[in-house]
């Protein structure tokens, strides 16, 4: 072989090493850049990952929020309706359970439906000594078959025998309250009286008139005590009546 040959033989094997060199790095070259477009695009690469988790987390965030929110309120009224419940109120709050308690069936108690008598044992008379005003008592008794409530003044009107001479008993400044009668109970209301034994300026009751409170229907019982000084013109009078309650 000739030297020419040989120069040329090993140019050739000089350039096919070069070449392959140079496809190699540009090899290398398009793979880095394929990746690196692959990582920004790919629908799993960690930056659409973060994405989509943090997207994620703030709708179930959101959702569980709300969600709480309504489960809250349904709570809340199921806890109120169980309470108003239990305890015997109508839905609606502070007016049903104030119409309920008003409602309550309790009636006041009528003139039709009671009974009216003087306590007339020996420790309910009144004493005929005692130098001024003593006191007597009016028993109201229940005879209906229903609960009633009753409180307050009761009239009293005083009559004579011919009923031609009425006294209206004047009132106390007494305080009173309210008293519930189931049937055959009975409550009472005293009277001051002032009794007399002189044979002037006296006033000699027959019967009293009893008009229950807000009555306008009245039991008339017998008298049966002695007279009273007859003050049906005095503005203070020493026999007046006591409320009920």
């Amino acid at each position: 072989m000739s030297a020419n040959t040989t120069a040329r033989t090993a140019r050739r094997r000089t350039l096919r090493i070069a070449v392959a060199a140079l496809t190699a790095a540009a090899g290398l070259t398009l793979t880095a850049c394929s990746g690196s477009d692959a990582a920004d695009t790919k629908p799993g690469g960690q930056s659409g990952t973060g994405t989509a988790v943090e997207s994620s987390g703030t709708g179930s965030s959101a959702k569980a929020q709300g969600s709480g929110a309504e489960a809250g309120t349904g709570a809340e009224a199921d806890s109120g309706a169980k309470a108003d419940a239990k305890a015997g109120r109508k839905p609606g709050g502070a007016n049903a359970a104030g119409s309920g308690g008003a409602g309550s069936g309790v009636d006041r108690c009528h003139t039709s439906g009671l009974k009216a008598s003087f306590a007339t044992g020996e420790d309910a008379a009144p004493d005929p000594n005692a130098g001024g005003s003593t006191t007597t008592s009016v028993v109201l008794t229940n005879k209906g078959s229903r609960t009633c409530k009753i409180g307050g003044f009761p009239g009293v009107d005083l009559k004579s025998e011919n009923g031609g001479e009425r006294w209206s008993l004047a009132r106390s400044s007494a305080k009173h309250g309210s008293i519930t009668l189931g049937p055959g109970d009975s409550t009472d209301f005293t009277i001051n009286v002032a009794l007399t034994k002189e044979d002037k300026g006296f006033y000699q009751p027959a019967f009293a008139d009893i008009t229950p409170p807000n009555e306008t229907r009245s039991i008339t019982i017998k008298w049966p005590w002695g007279t009273l000084v007859d003050q049906r013109g005095a503005t203070h009078p020493a026999t007046f009546v006591n409320p009920i309650g």
